[in-house]
């Protein structure tokens, strides 16, 4: 097992890697990064464990989507019907942001 340097939201963490797994590793790290800096350039939310929780949740959502098959595009299917996926991510993201900031503390 070799190790990487990388760097996420500026900050530098040495990560164990199977032989032959850098690039998928690399891969994974741009996600991660590219998710946490979306969040954070929100504005809304500044504290790195939540900018982390959100982008995690965010992308476990969009893996939980990938094995499902779609029907039609989000755009020919009109607007959301209350209760579904999209709606439901959104009322829970801003319930966690809500519980985050009043609490000011992850755990």
């Amino acid at each position: 097992m070799k190790q990487l340097e990388v760097q996420i939201m500026g900050q530098s963490y040495l990560l164990g890697c199977p032989d032959g797994g850098d690039a998928r590793l690399l891969d994974a790290v741009e996600r991660v990064d590219t998710a946490m800096c979306k969040i954070r350039e929100g504005g809304k939310v500044r504290a790195r464990d939540r900018i982390a929780v959100l982008a995690a949740l965010n992308l476990a959502f969009d893996l939980s989507d990938q094995g499902k098959p779609q029907a039609q595009p989000a755009a020919a299917a009109g607007p959301s019907l209350p209760g579904e996926p999209s709606e439901k991510l959104g009322a829970l993201l801003a319930r966690l942001d809500d519980a985050l900031n009043r609490d000011d503390r992850l755990l």
